[in-house]
């Protein structure tokens, strides 16, 4: 592309012209009532195409003919706007250069500072739009100096009012003393700094924390102080005065628009947007950014909108929310006389923009390289990350590029804000020259020729929802029910396709689902979504056997997402989801509370390959610390809510695969037991940081330890790598701590205080409930001496105790005892302690009679089974403790001799080694952990069916009596 002056189509065009002596003449006029020297032929033939091109520059320069000068001198681009040039001295060139001292705020009156905005603006409008008439600019920094126009005048702004409000209402302080100031949140092309020659702005204000003024004449409520300070802004910048104006200002892209506050705070547009923002808002916060407030301002808005905007999985539910925006594009392209605008026209700016943005709203939760507000930035990496191919991004940054050296010519014309083509011949000519074409004929045709190419893409990118006539016809139906509740009729003949057990009992729950206050009350586009999702909910149970069941179930996930209808989308967009959700409801009733207690879980049902495949342990630390990363590390009950909904997302993945059948019996246990591993870990280090902060580290020979010195100890389920869904932890805490020594900090206490209430800490954290629930049941009742014992121990007091006091049931809990988190050498020793422990010699007899008396005891009292009831899968005869037990005996009575026994704590490894060294036969170990894994399977079903252990199921009864026949022979042979 040419500049004008070298294109050979200028001079024709200066032919053209009757005024352009005249415009000279004017020019010339200016200067010398200025004092100025007469322009020279070589100095008009440089800068004439400057206000021949553009009315606007003739006229600033007329008015300001000494501006000119900065052209015949500049060697280099300016500097960014900035707020300290704007109030400095006359020269704006040399302050841009830092070549003059500053200027406080407080010397300029209101309309001085007001004046000085204005001149401001036009200063650096004229060189813009100069060195984009010379091609001096590219695009990209031409933006850029124009959105940085508006922060410096936007704080500026800020600053004076500030200043000129101070004596009156004084400051704004935060809870931590610290001085707020207004956050100015910057939207659309000023957000991605790709602001336009002649463009409104807009705007969005927060505050950080609500409180009063401090220290002024009279104090005003932070919400009243902002508010003004607000008004102020708009005011500067959007009043038109005999200077012009500085900036349109528009501000109804805030929460609830125009009707709402002009200015929220930072836990209020929290709110709104995780409770109330719609998808239009999502798709613009792309752009938005902090332009005016601190660092912590700026964290504390990214840490909403990031969240807000980008969500963590493919994002099928923005689909048909840009779908529509997609539609309502297309519809607004279609209009009459729109074929002209080069950014709401047929392939125009706007088009491209939904390109790249559509593709950073489905993918960005995932991919963090498209979470940028710049276009031209986020481009490339589509590419580079194969979203779109090579040939596709180079021919939309041609496009966009084109587009928008278009759309600045015909701004900087007049400096107004106009998308419209001319029609008049010699205003076309000067569009064609001002981007750098010889003819208006060969710009137009490169504009259509690119339109149409990125009309085209934008045709194809998402598809427009043309469902086959059936979908469209069941949608129609429920749509109409949704408006007629009442017609029982019309719902029968929409259930007809469907097998139900009791067909008038399912009419009533829909009735009762389409008259609830919920639906009646729900917006237009909620009626819509819910319509799709009854259409195809129906449509997939069809095929149900258990239609009745499915139904009575999924109804209560339907009625907790009715508020947040995005969910319904997300289903109906993701058939696979829908497919998954019908089936885990209907294999257990767990997943029906899980999810409709905390609708966020159903995002996990969108991506298979993480539905089915969850995470071993390490990449449990990695998502967990991931996950906390995120909020900050003095807010316990954030953490503590956040552990919470991890494990049951987590949990969700396990059971799926449960339910699938991807992962056996022992898998489900070692996830399930590898998650409480990792979360028992994080409550650790959060309780530690939370005591060392009150009270300091704990000292020992004169060394403070600066990590806990503490070992969590699972027994049971926990230590036998075979928790379930619903296991308590069974723990043990040993400290490794001097108990002579004491904390450093200033409330110091001594260290077996501190271990004490680590431990109490570790128990409140585990045990609380918090509004996303409780993270486990603890039992600490088989630490020494049960619930009179210490709730923290030393590990020579453990061993004491265990050596000289401790019953045999004691010993055959640690038989089923492991380090599950803490100290790395504790573990080490409680490990040696264990082992020392079991591999005692013992009296066999003696044993065993202490052993079956346990066992008869426990049965006596826990057995909820009989012949009537069932059989207790735990308890009952021939039952999971009875296979436990037998083991215990082996492992505590062979121990000394066969180490191997006690080298696993769980009961299938101890079965397999009690068969390696002789002790059981192959034949029968086999059988034993078979019986035992299929106990252990069917409890796990029967947690996620909500159901107690007791069953009455005849295909059990063969092992069952199995166990019993190796219970009776246990008890019978002296030879083991």
């Amino acid at each position: 592309m040419t500049p004008p002056n070298l294109n050979p189509s200028y001079p024709m065009f200066c032919d053209q012209l009757n005024t352009r002596s005249l415009l000279l003449e004017h020019i010339q006029n200016a200067r010398e009532r200025h004092s100025l020297t007469e322009l020279n032929k070589k100095q008009i033939a440089e800068l004439e195409p400057l206000w021949l091109l553009s009315d606007y520059l003739h006229q600033q320069f007329v008015r300001f003919p000494h501006w000119l000068d900065d052209f015949l001198v500049l060697d280099q681009l300016p500097k960014a706007p900035s707020t300290r040039a704007l109030v400095a001295g006359e020269d704006f060139f040399a302050c841009e250069a830092d070549q003059c001292p500053q200027t406080a705020l407080t010397s300029f009156d209101e309309p001085s500072f007001v004046k000085r905005l204005r001149l401001y603006r036009q200063w650096w409008m004229v060189r813009l739009i100069a060195l984009d008439i010379q091609q001096r600019l590219s695009l990209t920094e031409l933006t850029y100096r124009l959105s940085g126009l508006a922060d410096a005048c936007v704080n500026a702004s800020l600053q004076w009012s500030e200043q000129h409000y101070l004596g009156l209402y004084g400051r704004a302080l935060d809870s931590n003393g610290l001085s707020q100031s207004m956050i100015v949140i910057g939207m659309g092309k000023l957000g991605g700094h790709e602001l336009n020659l002649s463009s409104d702005i807009d705007l969005i204000f927060a505050y950080r924390e609500h409180g009063d003024t401090q220290g002024g004449k009279k104090s005003l409520s932070h919400q009243e102080y902002f508010t003004k300070l607000g008004q102020k802004l708009i005011q500067h910048l959007d009043q038109v005065t005999a200077d012009g104006f500085v900036f349109r200002v528009d501000m109804r892209l805030r929460p609830f628009g125009q009707s709402g506050a002009l200015v929220l705070n930072m836990d209020s547009l929290e709110n709104y947007y995780h409770d109330q923002g719609r998808d239009w808002e999502r798709y613009a916060m792309i752009k938005a950014r902090v332009m005016s407030g601190s660092e912590l301002d700026i964290q504390e808005f990214e840490a909403l909108r990031r969240p807000f905007v980008y969500r963590k999985y493919l994002d099928f539910g923005a689909i048909s929310a840009l779908r529509d925006l997609k539609q309502m594009i297309a519809k607004e392209v279609r209009r009459k006389g729109i074929e002209h605008n080069i950014k709401l026209g047929e392939g125009g700016i706007r088009e491209v923009e939904f390109i790249a943005q559509a593709l950073q709203i489905l993918h960005g939760g995932r991919d963090q390289g498209l979470q940028t507000p710049s276009l031209l930035t986020v481009l490339p990496y589509l590419a580079e990350q194969d979203y779109l191919s090579l040939e596709d991004t180079a021919m939309l940054r041609d496009a966009y590029l084109l587009l928008r050296r278009t759309e600045h010519a015909l701004q900087a014309v007049n400096d107004e804000q106009t998308q419209l083509l001319p029609e008049d011949d010699v205003a076309r000519t000067r569009i064609a020259l001002l981007v750098g074409f010889v003819s208006w004929k060969a710009l137009d045709d490169r504009l259509w020729t690119m339109r149409n190419a990125v009309h085209a893409f934008f045709v194809d990118l998402i598809d427009d929802g043309e469902d086959s006539s059936e979908e469209v016809k069941h949608q129609e139906t429920w749509r109409l029910l949704i408006k007629t509740p009442e017609d029982r009729s019309a719902i029968f003949d929409a259930l007809d396709s469907v097998s139900w057990q009791d067909v008038e009992l399912v009419i009533t729950k829909v009735t009762q689902l389409l008259n609830s206050r919920t639906v009646i009350f729900m917006q237009p586009i909620g009626h819509e979504r819910l319509a799709v999702f009854l259409a195809a909910f129906m449509s997939k149970l069809s095929s149900e056997s258990h239609p009745d069941l499915v139904l009575e179930r999924v109804f209560p996930i339907l009625e907790a997402v009715l508020r947040r209808t995005a969910y319904l989308v997300l289903l109906c967009e993701n058939q696979t989801a829908l497919t998954h959700l019908i089936r885990l409801c209907r294999e257990s009733v767990w997943f029906t509370q899980a999810i409709s207690t905390t609708p966020a879980l159903l995002d996990e049902l969108l991506d298979a390959d993480t539905l089915f495949s969850p995470p071993d342990k390490i990449m449990l630390e990695e998502e967990l610390k991931q996950v906390l990363l995120r909020l900050p590390e003095e807010d316990e009950e954030a953490q503590m809510d956040a552990m919470r909904r991890f494990r049951r997302s987590i949990i969700l993945r396990i059971a799926a695969c449960d339910i699938t059948e991807l992962l056996p019996v022992m898998k489900v246990s070692d996830h399930l037991t590898w998650l409480a591993e990792v979360l028992l870990e994080q409550v650790l280090q959060q309780s530690w940081y939370y005591l060392t902060k009150k009270h300091g580290f704990p000292v020992s020979q004169n060394e403070a330890a600066y990590t806990p010195q503490l070992a969590i100890i699972g027994y049971g389920k926990s230590g036998g790598w075979e928790l379930g869904y619903d296991s308590d932890l069974d723990l043990v805490f040993i400290h490794g701590a001097q108990s002579a020594g004491s904390t450093d900090g200033e409330r110091s206490i001594d260290n077996l205080t501190f271990y004490t209430r680590l431990g109490q800490r570790l128990i409140h954290m585990m045990t609380s409930f918090t509004g996303a629930g409780r993270l486990y049941e603890v039992d600490m009742r088989l630490r020494p001496s049960g619930n009179s014992g210490l709730l923290v121990t030393t590990i020579d007091a453990f061993r004491d105790y265990q050596q000289k006091e401790a019953w045999v049931w004691e010993h055959q809990a640690l038989t089923r005892s492991r380090g599950l988190a803490g100290d790395v050498n504790l573990l080490a020793e409680f490990e040696e302690c264990r082992k020392t422990i079991i591999a005692s010699v013992r009296d066999h007899k003696e044993l065993k009679v202490e052993v079956i008396k346990m066992r008869e005891k426990m049965r006596a009292h826990l057995d909820t089974g009989g012949k009537e009831k069932g059989f207790d899968l735990k308890q009952g005869a021939g039952g999971i403790i009875d296979i436990e037990f037998m083991v215990q005996y082996i492992v505590l009575a062979w121990s000394y001799k066969y180490p191997e026994l006690m080298k696993f704590s769980d009961n299938v490894r101890q079965l397999e080694a009690a068969a390696l060294v002789g002790l059981l036969n192959a034949e029968k170990a086999a059988k034993m952990i078979d019986t035992y894994k299929l106990y252990r399977g069917r409890t796990h079903r029967l947690t996620l069916q909500q159901q107690g252990r007791v069953i009455q199921d005849d295909a059990l009864v063969t092992d069952q009596k199995l166990i019993n026949l190796y219970w009776e022979d246990f008890a019978t042979d002296e030879t083991i």
